[in-house]
C-alpha cells in the first residue's frame, strides 16, 4: 500500500504544505503564515481533508529531539520557539504554537523533528555558544538536497558532499554536508544580513541595545538597510541607482559568500554547492550567488518535486515518508534524526542560559 505522507513548513512568510504518496505530489499549498496565526484550523482542516494519511512531519521552529505530538509539553513549545516568557507577541511564533496546540487535538500521526544543533553528526565543539545551526526546517532544506543531488548524479547518499545555501525571505542558513551527514551549519542569526534579519550581531550592539527582544531579529537586513517596504525582485534595480540599496545588495550577497566560504574547513571535499529558497528563485540574486560561489564550487538549484512548496515542506514531506519506513528511511537513518538529543541550550556557556530558562518557566 502506498505511504501518504506530510510535511509541514512554518515559514516567515507562509506556511507551506506538501504531501507525498509515495514518490507521487498528494498536496502543494502555500498558506500566508498571518492566516495561520489568527486561524490555525486552517491546517488541520486541509490535513482532515487528505486523510488517511500515515504520517505528518509538523512544524518544529528551532527543533526538539524527534517526539510524537502525544508527548509534547509546554516546555518542548518553548524549545520551538525560543520566546522569553514576558514576549508572546510574535505573530510567526505565536502561529506556529498555535498550531501545534491545534494538531493536539487531532489524531494525525504527527512528529516534530531536531534542528542542526541536536544531530550527533555535529561534533559538540561546533555547538559551543551557537543555537541557530540550521532550524528544523533548514534540516529540511539539507535533506532534500542530499536525496536531489544523489539522484540526479546517480549516487549514493553517502557519496554526497555539497554544501547547502538557504536563501529565505527572511534569513539565510548554510550547511555543511559530508558524505551524506549534515556535519556544521551556520543559521540565520548568525549568518550574514538577510532580506529581513541583522544575521550575526555583534555583541557591542547587542549591548548597547540594552534589553534584546525577539522581534528585533526579524530586523537589521536589507529592508532596515534601505529604510523601506520592497519585494526582494526590486532589490539588485534599486541598486542601480540607490546607495542605500547598493549597500544592502553587497552586504546581503557578500554575507552568503563569506559564510559559505567559513565552512570550507569541516568539509573532507566539496562537490557542489545547492541554492534553495524564495529568494534563489530571484534569477539576480541568483546569477550573483552562482558567479561568486562558482570560484568554491559548480552551483545548482535544488529541483526537488518541482513543486510551488518552499523545498523545507518538500524535505519535511521526504523525512516523514522515511520516518514511516518508506524508500526515504535510508536517508532518515544516514541523517540519525532518531537519535537526535538535547536542547539548543547545552552548550551555551554564557550566564548560566540554560538554566536561567528554566527557573523563568521558559
Amino acid at each position: 500500500m502506498a505511504l501518504r505522507v506530510v510535511g509541514i513548513d512554518p515559514g516567515t512568510k507562509s506556511f507551506d504544505v506538501f504531501g507525498l504518496e509515495d514518490e507521487e505530489v498528494l498536496v502543494d499549498a502555500s498558506i500566508p503564515s498571518e492566516e495561520i496565526a489568527s486561524n490555525p484550523r486552517i491546517l488541520a482542516d486541509m490535513l482532515h481533508s487528505l486523510e488517511p494519511l500515515d504520517l505528518v512531519v509538523g512544524p518544529s521552529g528551532y527543533g526538539i529531539p524527534l517526539k510524537h505530538i502525544s508527548e509534547i509539553s509546554d516546555r518542548d513549545l518553548f524549545y520551538m520557539t525560543l520566546v522569553r516568557p514576558d514576549e508572546r507577541d510574535i505573530p510567526v511564533l505565536v502561529g506556529l504554537a498555535r498550531v501545534v496546540k491545534e494538531l493536539r487535538k487531532h489524531k494525525f500521526n504527527t512528529y516534530f523533528i531536531p534542528g542542526v544543533a541536536h544531530l550527533p553528526t555535529v561534533p559538540p565543539h561546533r555547538k559551543v555558544n551557537a543555537i541557530d545551526l540550521g532550524t528544523a526546517d533548514k534540516l529540511c532544506v539539507a535533506a532534500l538536497a542530499i536525496h536531489d543531488y544523489a539522484k540526479r548524479h546517480g549516487l549514493s547518499y553517502r557519496d554526497v558532499s555539497i554544501l547547502v545555501v538557504e536563501v529565505g525571505y527572511g534569513y539565510n542558513a548554510v550547511m555543511a554536508v559530508d558524505h551524506g551527514v549534515i556535519v556544521d551549519g551556520v543559521g540565520g542569526t548568525r549568518a550574514g544580513p538577510g532580506f529581513l534579519t541583522a544575521g550575526g550581531l555583534d555583541g557591542e550592539v547587542a549591548y548597547l541595545l540594552g534589553s534584546l527582544r525577539k522581534e528585533m531579529l526579524f530586523k537589521g537586513g536589507v529592508k532596515s538597510i534601505i529604510g523601506r517596504d520592497l519585494a526582494p525582485e526590486d532589490l539588485h534595480k534599486l541598486a542601480q541607482s540607490s546607495e542605500a540599496a547598493k549597500i544592502a545588495w553587497n552586504a546581503f550577497v557578500e554575507g552568503i559568500e563569506k559564510t559559505v566560504w567559513s565552512l570550507i574547513p569541516v568539509m573532507s571535499r566539496i562537490d557542489a554547492i545547492q541554492l534553495s529558497g524564495r529568494l534563489s528563485r530571484v534569477e539576480p540574486i541568483y546569477n550573483e550567488l552562482s558567479r561568486r560561489l562558482s570560484r568554491l564550487a559548480p552551483v545548482e538549484r535544488i529541483k526537488g518535486f518541482g513543486a510551488k512548496s518552499k523545498e523545507a515542506a518538500q524535505g519535511a514531506a521526504l523525512i516523514a515518508n522515511g520516518l514511516a519506513g518508506g524508500p526515504a528511511k535510508e536517508l532518515v537513518e544516514l541523517l540519525r534524526i532518531r537519535e537526535s538529543g538535547g536542547t539548543v541550550l547545552d552548550y551555551v556557556f554564557i550566564e548560566n542560559l540554560k538554566e536561567r530558562m528554566a527557573s523563568d518557566g521558559g
